[in-house]
């Protein structure tokens, strides 16, 4: 199966409002299918249930059920608003009879060429364009390498000493993203809203951390070109932790905030 994450993302109608597909391997970390990619097929379903006119996937809001393995999946689509400027669409992932991912997707355009009346984005001052040389991508020799298998279909470019203890400051993970083959487009860019590492590397807990909730907002198209990420929280509990995303293109907007709520990785 081709690694390329148009492939990740292909839907074909099976009855009305019904979408089938594929959860494709290369798109996990470690044996389990990543939660950004699944936000971003279900706002896939969302955006064909709907058919037509200028939208796009302005917010996805969505709740992890189960852990699904990679193979045959089905989305499940209701039309719960159809207005002039706002839709909402309720969408299941199913495996099999379970249910993995429930989200609401509103539908609307995105602001993308005006300017806004006030930003503060914190990553244009903090990060360039592109990755400097010594970044090295994610792959054979790579510290994440055998974990991140989504590396087969983008090049993840994560700035290494910020993905080590904080010694107790709060985490500032950055890392550069672009996809393989094709440029960044919007399931792209929603899928960045869940791409780093987790923030319990911070206070090494390293290994799988559930996300429970993540809520992305789309804000912009990306421009083609390389997506910026930083990855930040405000607590890491004993049980639960919160993360933000904020994914910034090439030209310096904003397109894809995101926050989710996760479980703790125990102790190793």
């Amino acid at each position: 199966m081709s690694a390329l994450f148009s492939t990740a993302m292909a839907l074909r109608e099976v009855g009305p409002g019904v979408y089938a597909g594929e959860l494709n391997k290369h798109w996990t970390i470690g044996p389990k299918v990543h939660g950004g990619a699944m936000l971003a097929l279900c706002a896939n379903a969302a955006r064909m249930a709907h058919g037509g006119g200028p939208v796009e996937p302005v917010a996805v809001s969505a709740s992890f059920l189960s852990a699904p393995d990679p193979g045959p999946m089905r989305l499940e689509t209701s039309i719960r608003k159809r207005g002039r400027r706002i839709s909402v669409v309720d969408v299941e992932l199913l495996q099999e009879d379970r249910a993995a991912v429930h989200a609401v997707v509103t539908l609307g355009e995105p602001e993308h060429l005006a300017p806004p009346l006030l930003s503060a984005n914190p990553v244009v001052g903090l990060m360039d364009p592109e990755p400097p040389d010594d970044v090295a991508p994610i792959g054979p020799g790579h510290r994440l390498a055998g974990l991140v298998h989504l590396a087969d279909g983008c090049d993840v470019r994560p700035l290494v000493s910020t993905l080590s203890p904080s010694d107790g400051r709060p985490p500032v993970i950055q890392l550069w993203v672009r996809p393989r083959g094709l440029a960044p487009d919007v399931l792209f860019a929603l899928m960045c809203g869940d791409v780093s590492a987790p923030v319990t590397f911070a206070v090494d807990r390293t290994g799988w951390a559930p996300t429970v909730q993540l809520t992305a907002y789309l804000r912009a198209l990306p421009a083609d070109g390389w997506l910026r990420v930083i990855c930040t929280c405000m607590q890491i509990g004993q049980d639960w932790f919160d993360e933000d995303h904020t994914v910034v293109d090439c030209e310096g907007r904003i397109v894809v905030q995101a926050r989710q709520l996760a479980m703790v990785p125990p102790a190793q």
